[in-house]
């Protein structure tokens, strides 16, 4: 990261590096807030790949699903490989867009993901197939084996929180609740809400509760890295300047290892076992052309974007220019 930083000069590279520190410790806490400083780097390094995906994962975490499906494919052309793809499918669900969800899970880039990002793609590929009615594949496509209670790696209490979410909304209730036993037991991190689930599926005047965002919602969180680690873009003589501003540590961390043999192939078998497809949904001319619109109006200059006021006056303060 720091490498491609080292493209501007100094002085941009240092301005540049403090915002996206700023983006990523204010990620979770205030993502509007922290989206401000992933547009005004954005502004000022609009043609480096690691600023578009910094600004592209920011959005997502707004809330800003047209945005970030616009920066992550701008960051993926410039930068190559598969890129974000499991944030940009969950992105397409929450503006309304499964099938082009089912077509990123489909697509060649998905075959070349490590293993948590595969996994990923296929929590957001089920939560598509349920958008669609398609609720008997939405459980198959996540019976892969990796789903194996045995068998416990960073990702398994999403995948089995998951898999329990499907098997309740295709009212295989017994099933779901074994599965949410599961996702509660591997859910060290306490990532889901697995254990209040199965609270509220033990009371019998409740026996079906309403999801709350839960794994197969769209706009859940998808396990990403933000790419503006401290530690990564800071100088050394930079890192007072940075300040506190470090980056969460609940963002997780993507798995670098192989592919799994058969995980980037169950979207194909769920699309195998489909049920009956439901009626043709219309999509709205105005949200399908917001992506492209987005990507088109690249920030080309740093006086399109105000500097976030706390970077700034904290320069100011470092430099000694607020007391003159």
């Amino acid at each position: 990261m720091r490498r491609d930083l080292r493209a501007l000069r100094k002085d941009v590279a240092d301005l540049v590096a403090r915002h996206l520190v700023a983006a990523g410790s204010l990620l979770e806490e205030d993502p509007a807030r922290a989206l401000e400083h992933a547009r005004y780097a954005r502004g000022r390094a609009s043609r480096l790949a690691i600023v578009r995906e910094a600004a592209g994962l920011t959005a997502y975490h707004a809330g800003e699903w047209a945005e970030a499906i616009a920066e992550l494919r701008a960051a993926r052309r410039m930068g190559g490989g598969p890129g974000h793809i499991a944030v940009m499918a969950d992105a397409e669900r929450a503006l309304g867009r499964p099938e082009r969800a089912l077509d990123l899970a489909r697509s060649p880039e998905a075959r070349e993901l490590g293993e948590s990002d595969a996994i990923e793609l296929l929590i957001v590929a089920s939560g598509a197939r349920r958008d669609l009615g398609e609720l008997d594949a939405a459980v198959v496509g996540l019976q892969v084996p990796e789903l194996d209670p045995k068998n416990r790696r960073p990702w398994s209490a999403r995948l089995f929180y998951a898999y329990a979410d499907a098997l309740l909304a295709a009212g295989r209730r017994e099933e779901s609740v074994r599965w949410f036993l599961h996702a509660a037991d591997a859910d060290d991190e306490e990532e889901t809400d697995a254990s209040e689930r199965l609270a509220a599926l033990g009371e019998p005047d409740d026996p079906e509760p309403a999801d709350e965002a839960g794994a197969g919602e769209p706009g859940a969180r998808a396990e990403v890295e933000h790419p503006a680690a401290a530690d990564e873009l800071a100088e050394p003589d930079e890192e007072a300047a940075a300040g506190e501003s470090a980056e969460p540590a609940d963002a997780g961390a993507l798995g670098e290892s192989a592919e799994p043999a058969n995980a980037t192939e169950a979207a194909d078998v769920a699309e195998a076992a489909d049920v009956a497809e439901p009626a043709d949904m219309v999509e709205p001319a105005d949200v399908a052309e917001t992506a492209d619109a987005a990507e088109a109006a690249e920030v080309t200059g740093p006086e399109d974007v105000a500097e976030p006021a706390d970077v700034a006056e904290a320069d100011a303060v470092r430099t000694g220019e607020m007391g003159r």
